[in-house]
């Protein structure tokens, strides 16, 4: 993306939030579809699967604040091969805002957080 393109704004959010007119472009970032919600009440624009953490990652992470900072590490190493973030970065050329839906409790310790972090990174870098 070069420097004159627009700024995109990433954001996230629980998916079991209620869908709001300020989210923008809707993508499920969850390698699993989220328990107890039906597929029309979720208001996706897209699911990415792919680019959560690998399911050996996900499972030993297990949302464990004490295993965060290597789970960071890990996951962001997965990302930088990861041609689902490709795919994602496409999406800013034509979206002022996207959305990263993710089903876990945690707002601090999710891989969203995760991946909002590592795309700003990469849109910063150019």
């Amino acid at each position: 993306m070069d420097k004159l393109s627009k700024q995109v704004i990433f954001k996230t959010k629980r998916i079991y939030e209620e869908p709001a007119t300020g989210d923008g472009f809707r993508v499920l970032v969850d390698r699993l579809w989220p328990r107890g919600l039906k597929k029309e009440n979720a208001h996706l624009d897209c699911w990415l699967k792919d680019i959560a953490p690998g399911t050996a990652l996900r499972k030993w992470f297990n949302h464990r604040p004490e295993r965060w900072s290597d789970f960071n590490l890990q996951y962001k190493e997965e990302l930088a091969k990861n041609p689902a973030v490709a795919e994602l970065l496409e999406k800013t050329k034509t979206q002022s805002c996207i959305t990263l839906l993710y089903a876990a409790h945690s707002e601090t310790y999710n891989h969203a957080q995760v991946l909002l972090g590592f795309l700003k990174e990469q849109l910063m870098r150019g």
